[in-house]
Protein backbone atom coordinates (compact mmCIF):
# COMPACT_ATOMS: atom_id res chain seq x y z
CA UNK A 1 0.00 0.00 0.00
CA UNK A 2 0.97 3.72 -0.44
CA UNK A 3 -0.09 6.69 1.63
CA UNK A 4 -0.21 10.30 0.04
CA UNK A 5 -0.23 13.54 1.33
CA UNK A 6 -0.55 16.96 -0.90
CA UNK A 7 0.86 20.08 -0.27
CA UNK A 8 1.37 23.16 -1.72
CA UNK A 9 -2.23 24.80 -2.67
CA UNK A 10 -3.37 28.28 -1.75
CA UNK A 11 -4.83 31.60 -3.31
CA UNK A 12 -3.06 32.85 -6.07
CA UNK A 13 -4.22 35.74 -8.59
CA UNK A 14 -5.11 35.01 -12.28
CA UNK A 15 -1.69 34.43 -14.27
CA UNK A 16 0.30 33.22 -11.55
CA UNK A 17 1.77 29.87 -10.38
CA UNK A 18 1.79 27.27 -7.49
CA UNK A 19 3.55 23.92 -7.28
CA UNK A 20 1.84 20.97 -5.77
CA UNK A 21 3.82 18.49 -3.93
CA UNK A 22 2.47 14.76 -3.22
CA UNK A 23 4.65 13.28 -0.76
CA UNK A 24 4.41 9.20 -0.75
CA UNK A 25 5.09 6.41 1.59
CA UNK A 26 4.63 2.99 1.96
CA UNK A 27 6.67 0.47 -0.67
CA UNK A 28 7.70 0.56 -3.89
CA UNK A 29 6.60 4.51 -5.10
CA UNK A 30 8.36 3.65 -8.24
CA UNK A 31 6.27 0.89 -9.29
CA UNK A 32 3.17 3.23 -9.31
CA UNK A 33 1.28 5.30 -12.21
CA UNK A 34 0.68 8.71 -10.16
CA UNK A 35 -2.33 10.89 -11.28
CA UNK A 36 -3.70 14.05 -10.36
CA UNK A 37 -6.81 15.44 -10.28
CA UNK A 38 -9.34 17.69 -9.24
CA UNK A 39 -12.77 18.88 -7.96
CA UNK A 40 -14.17 21.92 -7.82
CA UNK A 41 -18.28 22.03 -6.04
CA UNK A 42 -20.71 20.97 -7.35
CA UNK A 43 -18.82 19.03 -9.79
CA UNK A 44 -17.27 15.51 -10.51
CA UNK A 45 -13.71 14.75 -9.96
CA UNK A 46 -11.67 15.64 -13.50
CA UNK A 47 -8.15 14.01 -14.89
CA UNK A 48 -5.57 16.66 -14.61
CA UNK A 49 -2.50 15.12 -15.04
CA UNK A 50 -0.42 11.54 -14.90
CA UNK A 51 3.25 10.20 -15.02
CA UNK A 52 4.08 6.84 -15.71
CA UNK A 53 5.93 5.04 -13.30
CA UNK A 54 9.63 5.81 -14.50
CA UNK A 55 8.31 9.11 -15.43
CA UNK A 56 8.98 8.97 -19.14
CA UNK A 57 5.44 9.41 -20.16
CA UNK A 58 3.13 12.21 -19.14
CA UNK A 59 -0.45 12.59 -19.82
CA UNK A 60 -2.48 15.99 -19.74
CA UNK A 61 -6.15 16.78 -19.79
CA UNK A 62 -7.16 19.23 -22.55
CA UNK A 63 -7.64 22.28 -20.00
CA UNK A 64 -4.37 21.98 -18.50
CA UNK A 65 -2.24 20.94 -21.31
CA UNK A 66 0.51 23.76 -21.92
CA UNK A 67 0.68 25.29 -18.64
CA UNK A 68 0.84 21.96 -16.21
CA UNK A 69 3.79 19.91 -15.71
CA UNK A 70 3.79 17.00 -13.87
CA UNK A 71 7.23 15.55 -12.97
CA UNK A 72 8.20 12.93 -10.30
CA UNK A 73 11.63 12.15 -8.29
CA UNK A 74 11.38 8.26 -6.93
CA UNK A 75 14.47 8.90 -4.35
CA UNK A 76 12.43 11.23 -2.96
CA UNK A 77 8.90 9.61 -3.44
CA UNK A 78 7.08 12.56 -4.50
CA UNK A 79 5.17 13.84 -7.62
CA UNK A 80 4.77 16.91 -8.93
CA UNK A 81 2.70 19.39 -10.07
CA UNK A 82 3.59 22.90 -11.96
CA UNK A 83 0.89 25.00 -12.73
CA UNK A 84 1.43 27.69 -14.46
CA UNK A 85 -0.58 30.57 -16.01
CA UNK A 86 -3.60 29.83 -13.51
CA UNK A 87 -7.10 31.03 -14.23
CA UNK A 88 -9.64 30.93 -11.83
CA UNK A 89 -11.46 28.01 -13.52
CA UNK A 90 -8.61 25.67 -12.09
CA UNK A 91 -9.89 26.52 -8.65
CA UNK A 92 -10.74 23.27 -7.05
CA UNK A 93 -9.31 20.67 -4.40
CA UNK A 94 -6.67 19.47 -5.99
CA UNK A 95 -5.83 15.48 -5.64
CA UNK A 96 -2.82 13.20 -5.74
CA UNK A 97 -3.61 9.51 -7.06
CA UNK A 98 -1.77 6.62 -7.24
CA UNK A 99 -2.30 3.16 -9.61
CA UNK A 100 -0.79 -0.29 -8.93
CA UNK A 101 -2.01 -1.89 -12.14
CA UNK A 102 -0.33 -1.39 -15.56
CA UNK A 103 -2.22 0.95 -17.96
CA UNK A 104 -2.84 4.97 -18.48
CA UNK A 105 -6.28 5.89 -17.16
CA UNK A 106 -8.37 8.91 -16.89
CA UNK A 107 -10.81 7.63 -14.59
CA UNK A 108 -10.84 7.99 -11.15
CA UNK A 109 -12.28 4.37 -10.11
CA UNK A 110 -9.52 3.22 -11.75
CA UNK A 111 -6.83 4.88 -9.03
CA UNK A 112 -6.78 3.00 -5.81
CA UNK A 113 -4.73 5.31 -3.47
CA UNK A 114 -5.60 9.05 -2.59
CA UNK A 115 -4.48 11.83 -1.01
CA UNK A 116 -6.77 14.29 1.19
CA UNK A 117 -6.40 17.00 -1.32
CA UNK A 118 -5.10 20.34 -0.93
CA UNK A 119 -7.30 23.41 -2.05
CA UNK A 120 -6.25 25.94 -5.17
CA UNK A 121 -8.23 29.22 -5.59
CA UNK A 122 -7.88 31.21 -8.40
CA UNK A 123 -8.79 35.15 -7.81
CA UNK A 124 -9.11 37.28 -11.14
Amino acid sequence: QVQLVESGGGLVQAGGSLRLSCAASGRSFSTYRMGWFRQAPGKGREFVSAISQSGGTTYYGDSVKGRFTISRDNAKNTVFLQMNSLNPEDTAAYYCAARSRPGHTTRPNDYGYWGQGTQVTVSS
